[in-house]
């Protein structure tokens, strides 16, 4: 029964420990930067950029367009007007006419002058009539068949044509929109290192401020043990007489303050957890352990790191350096996009066209077309200026963004003086903070034996206490801002990986 109970509570407590996550540094920067959405959405505006540059690229070869079309009108191309067609449709009837009466009229005379006897003359004239309206009847049919032919029966139409086009000179205008393509693909890739050294700065911050809590958790938990034990001894001499009851009061008082100094570094850690779980991307509740909170010494005094530090390496690693620097590429590409607008420009263009009627075969009722080849050239001859004007700001606008660049360089070195300055200060605090720990556990020590030897007095003994109390607190801030400072300086020179 004892063996079941031990392994079911050793069970229970290999749990415990595989439900708590034991997370180092490095563990919280790679979750954060695969769960941060910010850098997620840098990602995708890289891809994005790299899509644009492709497209750019596709202004230099040709383009193939298609367009098609069909149209019902209420009337028909006509080549002829009414009065023409009625004219040469009714050709031979009009010709016949006029004959007849001629030949009728010339007969009747040759009868008046007794050539021809009345008989014959109204014979020929019958044989003349029969004749010319065959003749008549002929012509008309000729001229009516012409009159179709010249029928373009246009009122359903069909068209479709082909187009390809292929930029010969452009004033540079490809040129441009393709390197701009290529300057947002690299200020994309530079917006990606920005995010990540942002988002790794804010996790050490949080990481090391997880850990610095903990270890006034700590220190809050042996004050409180020191106090108690004080406390316990007052009583005891409280008993014996040695002691007033005042004296046990004010340690009363003080073990209050400790619990209640305690329960606020309870709280602090939970908060610091949770802040570090959701930049780390994980649900705030989780429990954590850092690998860091029961490290003795969080950090050590160095200088090596500040002295090492190259100023004019950070204006090359500095992701806010390169942004400035592709603003300034893409003012100036910028400024050459709007010169191209105000340059000849040159295409070769060539298709087919194809058309139904067929125009170019007597309207025929058929799909038929042409192929073309021709040259298109575009020459701005007169714009008051306006070229001129948008090239001088576009250069304007680059010369500010030079500006921009030249302050930013100046502001990084001020920072990293800065930075240097904080670091060599933290570390000099953390060495005046461990030797006053010393000082104060020397204090401490002889506080105790002397309060034990009955020569100082409760008063005493909580000074020295609180004293160890600020000594210790002390040593942990300057440790941890030893720590931060090397990140802001790492930051400041653009090394923080």
């Amino acid at each position: 029964m004892k063996h079941s109970l031990l392994i079911f509570a050793l069970a229970c407590l290999g749990m415990q420990v595989q439900a708590q996550q034991v997370l180092c540094l490095d563990s919280c920067r790679a979750m954060a930067l695969r769960n941060n959405k910010t850098l997620v959405a840098s990602r995708l505006q890289l891809d994005m950029a790299q899509y644009n540059t492709k497209a750019a690229k596709t202004k230099y070869l040709p383009h193939i367009s298609a367009v098609g079309g069909y149209e019902l009108t209420s009337r028909e191309i006509s080549l002829l007007s009414k009065d023409q067609k009625k004219a040469i449709s009714g050709a031979g009837t009009n010709v016949v006419g006029s004959m007849q009466s001629d030949i009728s009229g010339a007969l009747t005379g040759l009868a008046q002058q007794g050539v021809l006897t009345p008989d014959q003359a109204q014979s020929l004239g019958n044989m003349f009539g029969q004749v010319g309206s065959k003749i008549g009847e002929a012509v008309n049919h000729v001229g009516q068949s012409f009159v179709n032919a010249l029928r373009t029966d246009t009122r359903q139409m069909y068209a479709i044509s082909v187009m390809a086009t292929q930029p010969i000179y452009m004033g540079g205008a490809i040129t441009a929109a393709n390197n701009m393509a290529k300057i947002g693909e690299s200020m994309a890739a530079n917006q990606i290192d920005a995010t990540t050294q942002q988002t790794i700065h804010a996790i050490d911050q949080a990481y090391w401020t997880v850990v610095s809590v903990k270890h006034k958790k700590d220190l809050a938990e042996s004050y409180l043990q020191v106090v108690k034990k004080l406390d316990d001894d007052v009583q005891k001499m409280i008993k014996e007489g040695v002691a007033t009851r005042a004296d046990g009061l004010k340690v009363a008082v003080r073990v209050n303050e400790a619990e209640m100094s305690l329960t606020q570094a309870d709280n602090g850690l939970a908060l610091a957890k949770m802040l570090l779980c959701q930049l780390c991307g994980m649900p705030a509740e989780t429990e954590v352990t850092l690998a860091d909170e029961n490290t003795p010494n969080i950090a050590t005094a160095s200088t090596s790191e500040s002295a090492s530090a190259d100023k004019a390496e950070a204006q090359d690693n500095r992701p806010e350096m390169k942004l400035l620097q592709n603003a300034v590429d893409l003012s100036r590409q910028a400024t050459n996009l709007v010169r191209a607008a105000y340059l000849p420009q040159v295409l070769l263009t060539g298709g087919y066209m194809a058309t139904n009627p067929n125009v170019y075969n007597g309207f025929e009722r058929k799909l038929s077309g042409v192929w073309n080849v021709g040259v298109m050239v575009r020459v701005p001859l007169w714009n008051w200026m306006e070229g001129s004007y948008k090239v001088r700001a576009g250069r304007i606008a680059t010369r500010i963004a030079e500006m921009e660049r030249e302050d930013l360089g100046e502001k990084i070195d001020l920072q990293i003086s800065q930075c240097q300055f904080k670091l060599k200060e933290a570390n000099r605090r953390l060495v005046m903070a461990m030797k006053n720990v010393e000082n104060a556990d020397e204090n401490l020590r002889c506080a105790t034996v002397g309060f034990k030897e009955g020569v100082l007095q409760t008063t005493d003994v909580m000074a020295a206490q609180t004293a160890w109390m600020q000594a210790q607190s002390q040593k942990i801030d300057a440790e941890v801002d030893v720590r931060l400072s090397q990140v802001n300086l790492r930051k400041a020179l653009g090394v923080l990986q």
